[in-house]
């Protein structure tokens, strides 16, 4: 965990710097400011959420001269920080970052709110697409190989990070739209999953793209497709799902920047730019690509917000389309 962030810390201080520079043209509210800010987070330090976040810190910390620190309150799955950051007053000085969980969590009503309208979605900071891989065993090179021998013999496959995850739920929409019959199994991680492939226990896994990058290129695996909207730049061989027949369709981890609604508009805004800025100086973003992710795309408040409302109606409708159960 040390080394992470001590690679971490090397990497992005230069980056940022050069990023601060560039960006001190823009104006910021007036007053804001005025101390510390807080990025709370629902995973311990070390994660790759954690990193991202420390990004965003950093940016805003060089780009605005005020401290801004990263909280960990992991537990729950992540059910723990976002009830403290929904508790937090609306000014400014507490954001929230979380990816799928957050949605999840409102779609399955495992917290006691409504997710948007508790908060306010500021601004999508970095994401990393998942690559559809198979055991070289499965006699299928591409998507559409993969239906056709499921419809003989349902294959299994893994996720992230077990029931619920970003993975399992998109993979049970996939297998909805395609016919494909697939059976998910669970484990405790993406590691694990990734080593019950190459040891042939399944059949298929989904994973991130760095971690299939580097078992693909082992030979362990093969790659079917990248399940985000366009190819992985480690991966341009591959084409994506969209390209297999499925348009529009995607599964990507991304880590999303929240507020406490009613938090000041103009802080919204500015926090969003400069944010957005810095994931794209060319610094960052080299160095995103060497963890397997890139910056997101770019959306102001308006956009982003319609973005996840968006999303949010699509996972309330597969939660219950697929029946799915989860514990609160």
């Amino acid at each position: 965990m040390k080394s992470r962030i001590g690679r971490l810390a090397c990497w992005l201080a230069p980056a940022v710097l050069a990023y601060g520079t560039a960006a001190l043209a823009q104006d910021k509210p007036a007053g804001y400011p005025a101390r510390p800010i807080r990025i709370i987070i629902g995973v311990a330090a070390g994660a790759g959420a954690d990193m991202v976040a420390r990004t965003t810190a950093q940016i805003l910390t060089e780009r605005w001269g005020q401290n801004v620190v990263v909280e960990p309150r992991p537990g729950g799955g992540g059910i723990v920080a976002s009830e403290h950051a929904a508790r937090a007053a609306p000014d400014g000085y507490t954001l929230y970052q979380s990816g799928f969980g957050i949605l999840l969590q409102g779609a399955t009503k495992r917290v006691p709110f409504d997710v948007l309208k508790t908060f306010e979605p500021v601004v999508r900071t970095t994401q990393q697409p998942y690559i559809l891989l198979v055991h070289p065993s499965v006699p299928a090179k591409s998507f559409k190989d993969i239906v056709a021998l499921s419809a003989s013999k349902p294959l299994t496959y893994a996720g992230s990070s077990g029931p619920g995850s970003r993975v399992h739920i998109g993979m049970e929409r996939l297998a909805v739209l395609s016919g494909m019959k697939a059976k998910h199994v669970a484990y405790k991680g993406s590691a694990p999953a990734l080593l019950a492939l190459m040891g042939g226990e399944i059949n298929m896994a989904a994973t991130s793209v760095m971690s299939a990058t580097s078992a693909i290129r082992s030979g362990k695996v093969r790659g079917i497709a990248s399940l985000g909207l366009k190819r992985a730049s480690s991966l341009p061989e591959l084409p994506t799902i969209g390209e297999q027949g499925f348009p529009g369709f995607s599964i990507a981890n991304r880590y999303d920047v929240w507020a406490p609604a009613k938090t000041p508009r103009p802080v919204i805004e500015a926090i969003n730019r400069v944010v957005s800025d810095g994931m794209h100086t060319p610094q960052v973003v080299q160095r995103l690509a060497a963890d397997g992710s890139e910056p997101a795309e770019r959306m102001n408040p308006a956009e982003l917000r319609k973005a996840v409302v968006r999303e949010y109606a699509e996972l309330e409708r597969t939660v219950k389309e697929l029946g799915l159960q989860f514990v609160k």
